[in-house]
Parts: structure tokens; sequence; C-alpha cells
């Protein structure tokens, strides 16, 4: 409780004990009693009551989150031009009287939702895009009034600045954003710039009418039925695609590694082929240079080729048939303890 309501209490209480002590004396004299001094004591308390209705007729406390406006009866205008400042303020008594105003933030909503917005029901703003669909906007404006201009917001709009001003300009200025879009813009790519847009328009306006714009939000934002059906397929087309398109490349991946897992395969198949050409090649190429050196020792020294022939021979063979039309070649070596050699 502040000083000036405290007046305003006691002078209040101070006016109820004349009208008792009146009556009272009123209700003595009738029975044939005097009260001594009984007039002075009504004159004093009558001052007293004058006095503090007076003094707290003009003592007005401001709140920190408050402006007062004066109207004066006294001043040229009708008003003083610059508002009361916070803290206890003395105005001209009975001459002089204050209207306050509140200079913290405040908050209209507009909403679809019935308990959601100021305005009790649907108070969503219908609007048409560029491409002629319906949406429906919810949104927020966060303002104050500007604490040097709450003389002009008084004179202007007086206590009807949220319903006439911010509510006004803010459904016309969405209306207008929202008509420069197309309705996919303003849902998906171009609603950053649809808010900025707003937020700069309704700026200035309420500016100009002595309001500070704190802040815009777009809460959300509906489509028709019909609208919102369309988008509902679009996206599972779109989903269903991007589905195929990963099948594909699922597909394609496997396809890919079968054929790395082939190739693979190839090459190791080149190369076993080609370890064994080499393997061969080595092989043949050492088999004649043996039959080279063989070729060569046997040219020096020709009867080693007999002589390898016999030591092949079955060591039970003890005699040895030759043609009668043969030469002998070698002399044959004894047989057991006498050989002989005929030839038929």
């Amino acid at each position: 409780m502040n000083v000036a309501t405290l007046l305003k209490g006691i002078g209040f209480l101070t006016w109820l004990a004349v009208v008792l002590l009146g009556v009272f004396f009123v209700l003595q004299t009738s029975r044939g009693r005097t009260v001594k001094n009984a007039r002075t004591i009504v004159l004093v308390a009558m001052v007293v009551a004058i006095l503090l209705s007076t003094v707290s007729a003009g003592l007005v406390f401001i709140n920190p989150e408050e402006r007062g406006v004066v109207i004066s009866a006294v001043a040229p205008n009708g008003y003083r031009e610059q508002a009361l400042q916070p803290g206890l303020r003395w105005i001209i008594p009975f001459a002089e009287t204050v209207v306050k105003y509140p200079i913290s933030r405040q908050t209209y909503t507009m909403s679809i939702a019935p308990e959601e917005g100021n305005i009790k029901g649907d108070d969503s703003i219908e609007a048409r895009t560029a491409d002629g669909q319906k949406v429906l906007v919810d949104a927020s404006v966060i303002f104050a009034i500007d604490p040097t201009k709450v003389t002009q917001v008084h004179i202007t709009w007086q206590d009807r600045y949220a319903n006439d001003l911010v509510r006004a300009v803010s459904r016309g200025v969405i209306r207008d954003a929202v008509s420069q879009y197309g309705v996919e813009e303003v849902y998906s790519s171009k609603r950053l710039e649809l808010v900025q847009g707003i937020t700069e328009a309704m700026s200035k306006q309420m500016d100009d009418n002595g309001l500070v714009l704190v802040n815009f939000v777009l809460r959300n934002i509906s489509f028709s039925d019909e609208y919102a059906a369309s988008v509902e397929q679009k996206q599972i087309a779109e989903q269903t695609a991007q589905q195929a398109k990963f099948v594909v490349e699922q597909k394609k991946q496997e396809a890919e590694q079968a054929r790395q897992v082939a190739q693979g395969r190839a090459d190791a198949a080149v190369i076993d082929a080609e370890g064994d050409a080499k393997s061969r090649l080595i092989q043949a190429e050492a088999e004649a240079k043996s039959l080279e050196l063989i070729a060569a020792v046997l040219k020096s020294n020709p009867n080693l080729l007999t002589y390898q022939y016999i030591t092949k021979l079955s060591p039970n063979i003890e005699a040895m048939l030759l043609p009668s039309n043969a030469p002998f070649v070698f002399n044959l070596p004894q047989v057991g303890a006498t050989a002989t050699g005929t030839g038929e």
C-alpha cells in the first residue's frame, strides 16, 4: 500500500467519523442531553477530513511498470504534455486526474484453439496465398507502450489499443504478407522471410501509434482439409520414391560388389594361369637344357647310351639273343661261369 492510498483511506475514515459524531450529537440533543463543545468537535473533524481528502486527492503513486497521463482542467490542452514518472507525484487536487497505462510487455494471441487466444473460440487469421490456397494463421504479438508516447496513446486509443490497434494491424499485415507467397513457400522455404516481412511492417505501423513491437511469433499455419490431404499424398509419394531410389542404389551396390568379387576371381585366375605358364616355361627350358647336355655327352661318348641301356636291364636276365644278321655292336659280358654268343 502506498502513501496516497493510505491517505485516501484515512480521509474516508475521518469523514465517516464526522458523520457518526454528527448523528451521535443529534441523538443526544433529542434526548435532552447536551454535549459540551459538540460543534467544535464536529468542525475540527470536518477540517481534518477535508485536509486529508485534499492531500490524498493531490498525491498519486506511479508504479515502476506504469506511466500516468494527467488530465487537467487548468492546462491549455486539457492534459499535461509529459506523463508522470514512477514514484509519489503531486497533482492539483480535484482539478487534475491521472490515467495509468502499463509500459510492461503485453501479448496478444490469435489462435484457432478456443482457449488460447485473447478472444475465445477460433480467432485464427484466414488468408489467401498467391496461388489461391486458403491458410489459417495462428500468431502472437508481443508489444509494449512506448514510455515516451504514453500521452499520444491515451489521446489516440485510450484503453482500446490492444483490440483496435494491435489486433487490426496484425491481421491486416499478415493477410497482405501471405498473399505474396505460394502455399508451399508459406510453410517451408519462405517462412522465415514471411515472418521478417510481417515484423517489419507491423513494427512501423505500431511505432507510428505509440507502441513498440517486441516480437512477432508465427505460431502455426493450418491448411484446408483438401490441401492437407494432397500434401499428405505428396509426402507419401515422395517417401515411396525415396524408398524405390534406395532399393535401386542398394541393388547397384550389390551388383558392384558382385562385379568386384568376380573381377577379383578373374584376376586371381589370370595370376594363377600366368604363374602356371611361367612354371611350365621354366620346366621346358630346364628340360631343353638337360637334353642339350645329354646330346653333348652322347656325342662325345657314343657307347654311353648302350651302357645305360644295359644297366637298365632286369637283373634276372642272364642271356641275350640277337638276330643272326645283326652285327655285334659291343662285347657281350660273360654270363655265369661261361658265356657263348651265337647267331641264328
